[in-house]
């Protein structure tokens, strides 16, 4: 649904536009963007808070750069709504997220004014360090490189490696931190702590305004004289605040902390600092869901609150009046929870999304034995190998796009040393809107080539409260469980749970001529294939592998030995994947028959709804009973007993 803008934003659609304003009407395109971000939002959807938060920033990085040559780049960028609507998206920005329509996410191949493909945290500050490594070596020395980064994506390695290696690079690079205490839930850590420091002590504060404007002077007047100023400012800076000096330790000039909601004043210090050489960064203090009181109030609940009326503030749900099956992390969220009250080694560790896949309830009820440690997956992973040595049985929460980032130690630090750490893989699969890089598509591939590794995935609720209980068990080792973004299918979920015997698969129905295997919840799209095909004279057999390592051989024997056509089915890339798996098996034991594959493709995966994805990928119940009939199997005119 598009909306109106306000009469300044309309006439805004590239940032050469925003330009013929006066400084004074900054603060009034600020609320009309602000305005429209709410607008669209409410009745389209998407993220919410973080754009909220940096309006004045966007207008005043806009404004005084000259993108796209002066290149911007947005860390996560879940909070670049504003960013898009400046840079000729305003029209098309009620298709945001909307299968087919712009991503919510900075995309190269959507705008030159996107520079970098984000979608995860963290990467903004080695992205703009290697562009500004590219200008210095091309002889661009006008070009601007700027990174917005939030506080919360500082807490990740990747951050950190790429200050330490910007400052001694000497680029023209300018790293803007967004300090709102927040990432989707509130900060955590020592680096939180350090930068309340700073933001909370008056006597640094004025100190850091005065020499800020001695510096700009003397930066005009020659490098000899700005050297000498800059040596006596690190001394006073480090008696003034004895943590003070992290950033300057890092050879980068430290500015702020400045109000992040003042435009004009956002304005005058990004001119200023253009005028300084080297690594900069400017610290801002900003308000998640700024101009929006209920997102200022519960900025977790308004990070992403869907639709909602913009007036009262009520987040729209859709209504039933019978029960609904739980979300998937909510399974999970509940059920670690009695798993811990039986088992008191059972630890629960997540980086940074706690709400996101509902360890907070652990945290609420258990806060000694749950753990966000930040965005910070390498981490989470070896810090749970740890905790496994000493004999407790972390279960290790990270969503499956995210987990790629800590392979190595998934490898070196748990599968090597063959540790009981229970990796819980969220959103695997399509993961929906958020599009590719949330996309769960590789965890079964990369996971079934690793020794010691056990991998599984449930079909529904039960499974997964079935297979949480069995990964705890002694002598487990590694042990994934892959489950997906959204609602289950079982109401009554909440069943005694029980030890599933490792790498066993289960006949789900018997049947005839054509077998469907299937791994995870996917399996669900095969049920109402199948249940559409009986109602036509088809009766394929469905199994439910539930394990890609080990895999269950005494059930594929049985399978080659009856069918000599064959569908496996999942919701991750084929590569490589549990097709491939049936594959080298058939390959290994000298089995022919006529297989086909339905899962992801060998193709980057745009945003969308997940049933259209499955759709547009071929693996929906449609595509699984159409699969069923091309094989030209023929009809019956009788059932097969389940």
């Amino acid at each position: 649904m598009q909306v109106p803008a306000g009469n300044l934003l309309e006439k805004i659609n590239y940032p050469s536009d925003l330009k013929q304003f006066s400084e004074d009407e900054l603060e009034l395109v600020c609320q009309q963007l602000r305005q429209y971000i709410i607008d669209v939002v409410s009745v389209n959807g998407g993220h919410f808070a973080a754009s909220l938060g940096v309006v004045e920033l966007t207008v005043a990085l806009q404004y005084v750069l000259n993108t796209p040559y002066d290149q911007l780049v947005w860390d996560v960028g879940h909070q670049a709504y504003g960013h898009k609507i400046l840079t000729g998206r305003r029209d098309v920005f009620h298709t945001n997220r909307v299968y087919k329509g712009i991503s919510g996410f900075p995309k190269r191949g959507e705008s030159e004014y996107d520079t970098f493909g984000v979608g995860h945290s963290s990467t903004s500050i080695s992205a703009a360090l290697g562009m500004a490594v590219a200008s210095h070596y091309k002889g661009e020395k006008d070009r601007q490189h700027v990174a917005v980064i939030g506080d919360g994506a500082m807490t990740a390695g990747l951050a950190f490696e790429a200050l330490n290696h910007a400052g001694i690079e000497n680029s023209n690079l300018l790293v803007i931190l967004n300090d709102n205490n927040m990432s989707i839930d509130p900060n955590v850590g020592a680096l939180k702590e350090y930068l309340t420091d700073i933001t909370t002590s008056r006597q640094y504060n004025r100190f850091r305004d005065d020499i800020a404007n001695v510096l700009t002077k003397l930066s005009q007047v020659g490098p000899d004289a700005f050297k000498i100023a800059k040596k006596i400012e690190k001394s006073i800076k480090g008696t003034l605040l004895k943590r003070s000096n992290f950033f300057e330790a890092l050879k980068f000039r430290y500015f702020g902390p400045i109000d992040g909601h003042d435009v004009k004043h956002l304005t005058k210090v990004l001119r200023d600092l253009r005028d300084i050489p080297g690594p900069k960064l400017l610290h801002c203090i900003t308000v998640k869901g700024k101009g929006y009181a209920l997102a200022e109030k519960d900025q977790t609940k308004w990070h992403a609150p869907g639709l909602f009326d913009k007036i009262t503030g009520e987040i729209k749900k859709t209504i039933s009046e019978k029960p609904q099956p739980p979300k998937y992390q909510d399974v999970f969220g509940h059920t670690i929870i009695e798993l811990a009250e039986q088992n008191p080694k059972i630890m629960g560790i997540t980086p940074a999304m706690p709400s996101g896949c509902s360890l907070n309830l652990m945290m609420k009820a258990m806060p000694n034995r749950a753990f966000d440690v930040g965005i910070a997956e390498q981490h989470a992973v070896t810090f749970s190998a740890g905790l496994a040595t000493q004999g407790l049985v972390p279960f290790c929460n990270i969503y499956s796009s995210f987990m790629q980032r800590a392979y190595d130690q998934v490898i070196h630090d748990v599968a090597i040393q063959k540790l009981n750490v229970v990796f819980c893989l969220d959103r695997a699969g399509i993961a929906g809107a958020d599009g590719p890089t949330h996309h769960g598509a590789y965890d079964l591939a990369y996971m079934r080539c690793i020794p010691n590794m056990t991998v599984s995935a449930p079909m529904n609720e039960e499974e997964l409260r079935n297979l949480m209980f069995t990964a705890q068990q002694e002598n487990m080792g590694p042990f994934v469980i892959r489950y997906p973004r959204g609602n289950g299918v079982m109401v009554d979920w909440q069943r005694p749970m029980k030890a599933i015997p490792v790498g066993k698969g289960r006949l789900v129905t018997d049947g005839e001529e054509v077998a469907i295997l299937t791994i995870g919840t996917i399996g669900n799209e095969a049920v109402k294939a199948i249940t559409a095909l009986n109602t036509e004279g088809y009766y394929p057999a469905h199994y439910d592998l539930r394990f890609v390592k080990p895999l269950d051989e005494a059930l594929l024997h049985s399978v080659f030995q009856k069918f000599y056509k064959v569908i496996t089915v999942e919701d991750g890339c084929l590569e490589g994947g549990m097709g491939s798996a049936v594959l080298e098996f058939m390959a290994d034991k000298g089995y022919s028959a006529q297989v086909k594959r339905l899962g992801m493709p060998d193709a980057i995966i745009e945003h969308g709804e997940q049933p259209e994805l499955w759709a547009e990928c071929g693996y929906d119940a449609n595509a699984i009973a159409e699969q069923v009939k091309a094989f030209g199997i023929s009809k019956k005119a009788h059932t097969i007993a389940s």
